[in-house]
């Protein structure tokens, strides 16, 4: 427990200097959160005018389309938080030779490499997913239910670390690569899909890509299963699915980081 503690510790230090070190550029903070606040009211502007003209989108009306709107903006948006700008630099590092320094330091390497910055002009979008969540459950005139009140956050959690794995083995290719932005691509295609729900794509060709994204590479499960948890049809087997994807790609992110870690060449060498 002292280990994660104290890992915990530094990335409390790690935040309020990220924290301190945007406050000395107030314009530039205040236009990424406009920005990102923006982003959001598009979105929504542009599902209302869908929900306009129909009643359900595959089998979710509006109410609780607006709370998966409002899980992916908020998931989305606490990856930006925490990992993107990191993991997009890692490339950088690798071609500068700056990852040497990283390696030296007595700490996790892959905390040091996806976790050292954190992204404050995003936490506001994440704090206004959650409104919007919270707001379409008071327009569907949600029961409160203990059991998906508890699920929520445990398939929401592994949703973030789903993503988080992808993100992690796409940052790792740069030891090879070395300029990976055509990888990155993927990662923005994964964003992608994972902004719509699964039950649209049914219908022929669709139905297979919609089965490869949750199976095979499953994407459409970090959005999907905890707003389906939350509004839609409880669903115990992909709950427990998704909970161990979760813990599968965890682990062989780790491994494929380490791998590429064993493969990376030094400034000095």
């Amino acid at each position: 427990m002292s280990g994660f503690a104290r890992y915990f510790r530094l990335l409390f230090a790690l935040g309020r200097y990220a924290l301190t070190r945007e406050l000395a550029f107030r314009a530039n903070f205040i236009v990424q959160i406009v920005v990102e606040v923006l982003w959001l009211g598009i979105l929504l502007v542009f599902y209302r005018t869908v929900f306009a003209r129909t009643s359900f989108v595959a089998d979710w009306n509006e109410g609780e389309y607006l709370f998966f709107v409002g899980c992916y903006f908020a998931m989305e948006s606490l990856m930006e938080t925490l990992f993107l700008e990191n993991c997009n630099q890692f490339a950088d590092l690798v071609r500068s030779g700056d990852l040497d320094f990283i390696l030296l330091k007595p700490l996790d390497e892959q905390f040091l490499v996806s976790c050292r910055d954190v992204n404050w002009s995003t936490v506001p979008s994440v704090l206004l997913g959650g409104a919007v969540m919270g707001a379409a459950l008071a327009q569907l005139g949600w029961p409160v239910d203990l059991v998906r009140l508890v699920l929520f956050p445990i398939v929401f959690a592994c949703g973030l670390a789903i993503a988080y794995s992808f993100l992690l083995m796409l940052t790792s290719t740069a030891v090879w690569f070395v300029r990976n932005q055509s990888l990155y691509e993927m990662w923005w295609l994964f964003t992608s899909l994972m902004r719509y729900p699964r039950d649209i794509f049914q219908t022929d060709w669709a139905a297979l890509l919609g089965r490869f994204f949750t199976f095979v590479i499953p994407v459409m499960l970090v959005v999907n299963v905890p707003a389906r948890t939350m509004v839609k049809v409880l669903e115990p087997e992909a709950v427990a699915f998704t909970v161990v994807v979760a813990v599968l790609l965890l682990y062989v992110s780790r491994k494929f980081f380490r791998l590429a870690l064993r493969r990376y060449r030094s400034a000095s060498s």
